[in-house]
C-alpha cells in the first residue's frame, strides 16, 4: 500500500488528522536488491557526465558511533594511532618534508597517519587532536609549489613520486568535509592540472604509484563533484591509462597484498567516468579472483604475508594490517558506486572477524600480519614460510613496520563514517550496524537524529529511533539484510511488517511520513552454519551471524623492550625522549593446546554445539577471550602430529591421511575477532551421520 492510499483510507475511517505514528500500514515497506541511482538533493553526488551513484557518505562527524565502536576510537586516541606524533621518528616535526622544502623524512607516513588521525580527531570532536591536524594542513596548504606540485618533491628513476600526494588528498579530503577550507578545492585544482602537463613516459612510474592510481582517480572525482570543473577531466583517462591493467582475465597485474586491497576496485572507479559496466564488472572479478586463488579461508582476506605465492595460501598465510585497512576502505567505496550489500558485508567479515585482532586490546600495538590459524604470535624470522622474512612480522608491537604503524589508523574512523549513507531519492541507509546517532538531512533538506541502539554484531537486533525538530518528515529508510540472516522481522512503533520475498542478501525499504519518536525494530535471526573451504582441504569454519569462530586457545603475553631489535624490525625508529616503557611489544603463545580437528557430522553441523551468552563487559569493549559475550561448546579431537614447521610457525593444516585420535574433546570456541591467537579454519572429522 503506497503513502498516498493509506492516508485515504485512514480519513474515510473518520480517524481524525493522519499522523504518521497512528499504524504501520502508513508505510510503504518493500524488498528491494539495491538503492536506486540519481542525485541526492541533500549531498554532493556525482554529476554528469559521471555515472549516478545511489549512495553516498555523509560528512565526516555525521554519524557518532556508541558502544563498543566508540570504545575503540577512544582506545585508538589514547593508543598508537593518537600519540603517533610525538612518538614515531617518521613523524618529527623537525625536518620533516611535508613542513620544509629540505626535509629528510616523512614521505609516506605523515600522510598514512594524517588521514586516520583526522578523521578520528573530527569524529570525537577532539580539540587538542583537531588543532595538531590543522598544523600539517596548513603546511600542506599554505607551500602549494608554482607549478600547483603538492608536498615533498621525490623521484624515482627520475620520475617524479606521486604516491605519497595520493595519501594526503584522501586526508585533504575528510579535512574539507569538516572545515570547507576553500584552500583544499584550490590545491587539488592546481595539483591536478600539474598532474596532466606529466608526461605519459613518466607519469605512475613506479611500484606503488603504478598499482595505485585508483586512489588519485579517486581524489579527482571527488573534486569534480564539488566544483564542476571540466578542465580535470581528461586526468581521470590519464590516471586509467597509466594505472596497472586491472582488467586482467583471470589473472592479476601485481600479488602484492595491499596493492591488491587497493588496486582490485579501479576499473569501477573508472565505470563512473567511461560508463562501461564491463569495467565495473572488472573489480569484482579481481575481488572473486584473489579470494578464489589465495583466500579459501575465514575472516574475509587472502594469504599475501607480502605477496601471494604459488603454493602458499594455506590459512596460516595472513595479511597486513595495511591490506586490512585499504580493503575495508575499498569496500566501502564500492558500497557507494554499487549500493550493493555484498560490499556492506564483506566490509563487516573484515573488520569484525580479522581487523579486531590485528591489535592489543590497548590499540597501542600492533602485528603486521594477521591470519585465519595463527597458534603463535612471535618475534622469530618465519621465511620462507611467510614472504617477508623480517623479525617481527607476527609479533605485536609499537613498530611493527612503518607502513601499519601509521596506516592502520583510518580502519575504524572510516568504518564508523559508513554505518549510515544518504541514498539517491534523499533518504538513509544503514549499512554497517553498530550502536551510534546519525544526524543527516532528508527529504528537502530537513535534519533529522537517527539512533541506533543494539549489541550487534553479537546480537541481530537493531532498534532504531527517529527525531525530528519540526514537522512530519517523508523519507525512505533502507535496512541492509545480510545473506546469512533469518527471515528477518521489522516493526514499526510496534506493529509487525509483513515482507514479501526473501529479504536476505538485500534491502527492506521503508518509505514513510515519520514523526518524532518513531521506532523501527530489527530482528536478524542468527545461527550457527557452517564454510567448507574445497581449496584448502576440506577445512571447516565455523559461523554465527557476520561472526566466524575460533577455538578458544589460553594466550600468554609477555612483554618485550620495543626498542630491542630482537623484536621489531628496522625501519622502527623513535623521536628523542620517548618513554619506551609505555610502549612495549609482545610475544604471545599458546597456554593451551590447540592441534584439534573439530568433530562435525554428515552435513558438517558441529557435534553437539552449544551456544553460552555470557553479560555484556562493562567497558564495552567485548574483543577479547575475556570479555566476549559469545561463547560457543564443541568437540574436538587432536591431531598429534599437526604443530610448528622449521620454522617456528604454525603449520599448515594436515593432510587427510594425518592421525587422528579417537578421544572426544570438549572444546569452547569464541568470536575470531576476539582471539590473538587462533585456529579458526579446522580439519574436520566425521563423527556423526
Amino acid at each position: 500500500m503506497n503513502l498516498p492510499s493509506a492516508r485515504r483510507l485512514l480519513a474515510v475511517a473518520g480517524l481524525g488528522l493522519w499522523t504518521a505514528a497512528a499504524s504501520a500500514l502508513t508505510a510503504d515497506v518493500t524488498v528491494v536488491p539495491r538503492p536506486v541511482s540519481g542525485m541526492s538533493d541533500n549531498y554532493t553526488s556525482f554529476r554528469a557526465p559521471l555515472q549516478s551513484v545511489p549512495l553516498v557518505k555523509l560528512p565526516v562527524g555525521s554519524v557518532q558511533p556508541r558502544g563498543w565502536l566508540r570504545v575503540m576510537l577512544e582506545r585508538q586516541r589514547d593508543g598508537l594511532n593518537g600519540h603517533l606524533g610525538s612518538v614515531s621518528a617518521w613523524l618529527d616535526k623537525k625536518d620533516n618534508q611535508w613542513l620544509s622544502s629540505t626535509g629528510d623524512h616523512g614521505w609516506e607516513e605523515v600522510p598514512y597517519w594524517l588521514r586516520g588521525y583526522c578523521s578520528l580527531a573530527y569524529i570525537l570532536d577532539d580539540e587538542e587532536m583537531k588543532r595538531e591536524a590543522q598544523v600539517w594542513f596548513d603546511a600542506v596548504l599554505d607551500n602549494i609549489g608554482e607549478d600547483g606540485f603538492l608536498g615533498p618533491r621525490n623521484y624515482e628513476n627520475g620520475n617524479p613520486e606521486v604516491w605519497a600526494q595520493m595519501v594526503m588528498l584522501w586526508a585533504l579530503q575528510t579535512y574539507h568535509e569538516y572545515s570547507g577550507d576553500p584552500r583544499v578545492i584550490e590545491a587539488m585544482t592546481r595539483y591536478f592540472k600539474w598532474e596532466q602537463t606529466v608526461p605519459d613516459s613518466q607519469f605512475l612510474k613506479g611500484l606503488w604509484q603504478e598499482k595505485r592510481g585508483g586512489d588519485n582517480l579517486w581524489s579527482v572525482l571527488w573534486l569534480y563533484n564539488r566544483t564542476g570543473d571540466t578542465s580535470v577531466l581528461p586526468l581521470i583517462e590519464k590516471l586509467h591509462r597509466n594505472t596497472s591493467d586491472w582488467t586482467l582475465t583471470s589473472t592479476l597485474p601485481n600479488w602484492h597484498g595491499v596493492n591488491v586491497a587497493q588496486g582490485f576496485r579501479e576499473p569501477a572507479l573508472y565505470y563512473l567516468y567511461s560508463g562501461d559496466p564491463a569495467m565495473l564488472r572488472c573489480a569484482y572479478d579481481n575481488h572473486a579472483t584473489m579470494r578464489r586463488l589465495y583466500g579459501s579461508v575465514p575472516g574475509g582476506m587472502y594469504g599475501a604475508d607480502e605477496n601471494a605465492r604459488e603454493g602458499y595460501s594455506d590459512p596460516r598465510q595472513g595479511a597486513e594490517t595495511c591490506a586490512l585497512v585499504e580493503q575495508m576502505a575499498s569496500d566501502e567505496i564500492m558500497m557507494g558506486i554499487t549500493g550493493d550489500p555484498f560490499w556492506a558485508e564483506h566490509c563487516e567479515n573484515v573488520a569484525l572477524n580479522t581487523f579486531t585482532a590485528s591489535m592489543t586490546p590497548d590499540m597501542r600495538a600492533l602485528r603486521y600480519i594477521t591470519s585465519p590459524n595463527m597458534a603463535i604470535s612471535d618475534e622469530k624470522l618465519h621465511g620462507p614460510s611467510i614472504d617477508n622474512n623480517l623479525r617481527g612480522m607476527l609479533s605485536m608491537s609499537p613498530f611493527s613496520s612503518r607502513c601499519c604503524q601509521h596506516n592502520h589508523g583510518m580502519g575504524w574512523p572510516y568504518y564508523a563514517e559508513h554505518l549510515v549513507m544518504s541514498t539517491a531519492d534523499n533518504g538513509l541507509a544503514a549499512m554497517l550496524y553498530a550502536a551510534s546517532e546519525t544526524t543527516a538531512k532528508v527529504a528537502d533538506g530537513k535534519m533529522i537524529k537517527l539512533s541506533q541502539t543494539t549489541e550487534y554484531p553479537f546480537d541481530g537486533t537493531v532498534t532504531l529511533r527517529l527525531t525530528t525538530t519540526g514537522p512530519d518528515v517523508a523519507f525512505p529508510l533502507y535496512l541492509r539484510i545480510p545473506s546469512w540472516s533469518g527471515d528477518p522481522e521489522v516493526s514499526i512503533n510496534g506493529e509487525a511488517v509483513h515482507l514479501d520475498g526473501g529479504a536476505q542478501g538485500k534491502y527492506v525499504r521503508i518509505d514513510r511520513r515519520w514523526a518524532d519518536g518513531d521506532v523501527v525494530r530489527l530482528h536478524m535471526p542468527m545461527s550457527v552454519h557452517t564454510d567448507v573451504w574445497a581449496g584448502n582441504g576440506n577445512s571447516v569454519s565455523v559461523n554465527y551471524g557476520p561472526l566466524t569462530l575460533s577455538l578458544r586457545i589460553d594466550e600468554v603475553f609477555t612483554a618485550h623492550d620495543s626498542r630491542d631489535r630482537e623484536f621489531v624490525q628496522d625501519d622502527s625508529h623513535w623521536q628523542d625522549g620517548v618513554d619506551a616503557s609505555l610502549w612495549p611489544c609482545y610475544v604471545i603463545r599458546p597456554g593451551s593446546d590447540w592441534n584439534y580437528a573439530l568433530a562435525v557430522d554428515g552435513s558438517d553441523r558441529p557435534v553437539d554445539i552449544e551456544m553460552v551468552r555470557k553479560p555484556w563487559p562493562s567497558d564495552d569493549y567485548p574483543f577479547t577471550p575475556g570479555s566476549v559475550p559469545l561463547e560457543f561448546r564443541a568437540v574436538g579431537r587432536q591431531i598429534p602430529s599437526w604443530g610448528y614447521d622449521a620454522t617456528g610457525m604454525t603449520d599448515v593444516l594436515p593432510g587427510a591421511d594425518a592421525a587422528v585420535s579417537a578421544t572426544d574433546t570438549p572444546i569452547s570456541l569464541i568470536p575470531m575477532g576476539a582471539a590473538r591467537l587462533r585456529i579458526s579454519a579446522f580439519p574436520r572429522v566425521v563423527t556423526r551421520p
